[in-house]
């Protein structure tokens, strides 16, 4: 067990994924920088859940991310051949890790499929859908700051307070703090294509 405090990185992008990591107590993020410098937001994880499994047992299991906690936070490590021992052992356990493997796969397709639309306004437009759906009504509350928008969609702050009001002006949303109401979800459908 490994105890880490907000903004200690756990792990950095590149380094080679040996261990099973289980979030046990708190939160971590998972951010990626490219060449020029810019951050992009994978992920927030909050316990309990495990952490970059997916490479766990990849050919280049180098992490694409750096994981850093982002409050008062305990990780378990699991050697790696430990780990397959005990899935080899244990057939439910196997089941169970195959699929977090699989809706990990789910969750990198969808985040690839937002990070190359063209424009803010789609990707928007998608989330706000995809919240409404999950959260099962047309007023959906977020849990997320602006700036954690901002970094999730890898975008300056103003740019996502000026696209949300844009969304707002043209009729399809109203804004009230946290809590987002769609007016017009059929042309929130056409905006999001």
């Amino acid at each position: 067990l490994q105890k880490y405090f907000s903004d200690n990185v756990v792990a950095l992008m590149g380094e080679k994924c040996t261990h099973l990591m289980i979030l046990v107590k708190g939160s971590v993020k998972g951010e990626m920088i490219d060449d020029s410098g810019k951050l992009i937001k994978i992920e927030d994880i909050v316990a309990p859940n495990p952490i970059a499994h997916a490479f766990l047992f990849a050919q280049k299991n180098n992490l694409p991310v750096t994981i850093t906690a982002t409050e008062e936070t305990e990780i378990v490590f699991i050697e790696k051949q430990i780990f397959l021992s005990m899935l080899q052992e244990n057939m439910f356990l196997l089941q169970n890790f195959l699929t977090l493997i699989s809706d990990r796969s789910l969750f990198l397709s969808q985040k690839i499929f937002m990070l190359s639309l063209k424009n803010l306004k789609n990707k928007l437009c998608i989330f706000i859908l995809k919240r409404a759906t999950e959260q099962k009504s047309h007023n959906i509350t977020l849990t997320e700051t602006q700036q954690e928008l901002a970094d999730y969609f890898g975008v300056a702050r103003p740019s996502l307070a000026r696209s949300l009001t844009g969304l707002e002006e043209i009729g399809v949303i109203k804004i009230d703090k946290k809590n987002i109401t769609i007016l017009d979800i059929e042309k929130l459908k056409q905006l999001a294509v």
